[in-house]
């Protein structure tokens, strides 16, 4: 398997389940990806939510992507096991303001100072379906 089959579905799927931990209590939400390269996977958020605080904290994530079809038989996810990365890059972070502006209109006020950019560049991924469900210790895993 190579790296680019998993950051095309990621592309293809930037609707995505992130899990990250306060203590020994996981939590997971939803997030749209902001986009994906050979650098890694990379996500918006927001310094005063609790998600910002805990990634902070505790980097360790675990990432879901799903192809969402209208078969069951057809679901797919994808799944990226790592740590996230702080980027401190304010063009990247004016990048992701102009992209979704309308969490300002949201919020009644400029984002954008409290924008922050998380990135995974290294960990393990690997693909799942349904076919998987019974031999889930034998499925190829991509170390990146």
């Amino acid at each position: 398997m190579e790296k680019q089959e998993f950051i095309d579905f990621a592309r293809e799927n930037p609707a995505c389940f992130m899990a990250t931990c306060d203590g020994d209590q996981p939590h997971v939400r939803t997030l749209i990806l902001f986009f994906a390269d050979e650098t890694g996977f990379y996500f918006g958020t927001l310094s005063p939510k609790e998600m910002c605080q805990q990634l902070h904290k505790n980097p360790k994530v675990e990432i879901c992507f799903y192809n969402h079809p209208t078969e069951l038989a057809k679901a797919k996810q994808m799944r990226v096991t790592g740590e996230v990365e702080f980027v401190d890059d304010p063009a990247l972070k004016h990048r992701l303001h102009e992209e979704r502006l309308m969490l300002d209109e949201i919020a009644g006020k400029n984002l954008e100072p409290y924008f922050e950019i998380v990135r995974v560049s290294a960990g393990d991924m690997h693909f799942w379906t349904m076919m998987d469900a019974s031999h889930e210790a034998e499925l190829e895993h991509l170390v990146f």
